[in-house]
């Protein structure tokens, strides 16, 4: 698996997650194989297949957590600078085309939530403005075609 960087927040909420699953979760889902066990015929048991396929799921997560956290790498906000693009940075950008103006903040993949305008450094609009510098124009391949946005602003 690639190397994933998070914040020191991202990080947290990850083992936050796992915590949960292993503790609450897990438990959880024992008791209703348990439960599904006692009542009898395992191989009509939709009840026991059901918990037993939940558990598969719920294993395969918690699998998933664990790797992404072994090869995450935190990144240190102290070194973040505002002269040219870069990960954590909040970049106002105008499209040049329609003069729309929007503002991303690009965060690592594992953290990005387009409803808090947190876009994926694996995007095509992140991957187009990482490395500029305010004022540079930089076009950007999306589905619809070419795109050019104008860097207004970059700050942390």
């Amino acid at each position: 698996m690639a190397i994933t960087y998070m914040t020191k927040e991202g990080y947290k909420k990850k083992m936050e997650e796992i915590a949960y699953l292993e503790s609450v979760e897990r438990p959880k889902i024992s008791h209703a194989i348990a439960e599904a066990r006692d009542k009898g015929d395992l191989s009509e048991n939709a009840e026991y297949d059901a918990a037993k396929e939940a558990q598969g799921m719920l294993e395969m997560r918690i699998a998933q957590l664990k790797e992404l956290v072994a090869n995450a790498r935190i990144l240190d906000e102290s070194n973040l600078n505002t002269d040219e693009v870069q990960i954590l940075n909040r970049v106002k950008i105008k499209n040049v085309g329609n003069g729309m103006t929007m503002e991303y903040t690009i965060v690592a993949d594992s953290e990005a939530n387009l409803k808090e305008k947190k876009i994926a450094s694996s995007t095509p609009i992140a991957q187009g403005l990482l490395g500029h510098k305010v004022g540079d124009i930089v076009e950007v391949k999306v589905p619809s075609g070419l795109v050019k946005f104008e860097i207004l602003e970059i700050s942390i």
